[in-house]
């Protein structure tokens, strides 16, 4: 499992999300930028040891009302081929020195490792401590070509939209990245229809309380 280094980053995660979001299409504040806060979150591990894997959880509070935004990201220590387009920054870290900084949705490493969260391959980890695993994600399958559909990721494309990233395998398998979060009705998210695996997860609301909803869906073809 990955070992969570508490040290210092220059320019913080934050900091580098900043300048970033606004350029993306699912943004949803206005010009002068957002001001963000760490809502939640959780990692992934990569079997290799050498690809830091985290899906966070910022909230901008810059418009009249909050909105929170799932931004999964990947670290590595050096650039990643052919992914200029999705680098979101570096930043240097006070132990692994110079990091790169990518939007997740777009690193085959990340991509591979939601899909085996769905499958049951792999487990959501916690974003602040090491060996521990969150519970409070919850991947669920619901049909039985969830497994088969899964494994499809080992190519993909990335497209936004207003709302979400479709990462869309050459045979149409679909994974639903929800970017814009909304809070679900109390008690369990009900599977999306049409969806053969979904994910859900927790966050913090401004003032404080705990409110969970849709992460990732998966579709197949």
């Amino acid at each position: 499992m990955a070992v969570i280094h508490h040290t210092v980053l220059e320019p913080t995660k934050l900091e580098l999300l900043t300048s970033w979001l606004p350029s993306r299409p699912w943004y949803r504040g206005g010009a002068g930028g957002p001001e963000l806060a760490k809502a939640g979150g959780f990692r992934l591990d990569d079997p290799e040891g050498e690809v830091g894997i985290e899906f966070l959880v910022t909230t901008d509070t810059s418009g009249p009302d909050p909105v929170s935004y799932l931004v999964p990201l990947t670290y590595r220590g050096a650039p990643l081929d052919g992914a200029e387009h999705a680098l979101v920054g570096t930043m240097e870290h006070g132990v692994l020195g110079r990091r790169w900084a990518y939007d997740a949705c777009h690193d085959p490493v990340a991509v591979d490792r939601l899909a085996a969260l769905i499958e049951g391959r792999a487990q959501a980890q916690d974003q602040n401590v090491s060996d521990a695993v969150d519970r409070e994600v919850v991947a669920s399958r619901t049909g039985e070509g969830a497994a088969s559909a899964a494994t499809d990721f080992a190519a993909f494309t990335a497209a936004d939209t207003e709302e979400s990233t479709r990462l869309t395998t050459p045979r149409g398998t679909t994974l639903h990245l929800h970017r814009v979060l909304r809070p679900a009705p109390d008690g369990p998210s009900p599977a999306p229809h049409g969806a053969i695996g979904h994910v859900t997860g927790a966050w913090r609301t401004p003032g404080g309380s705990h409110v969970r909803g849709m992460f990732a869906a998966l579709y197949p073809a």
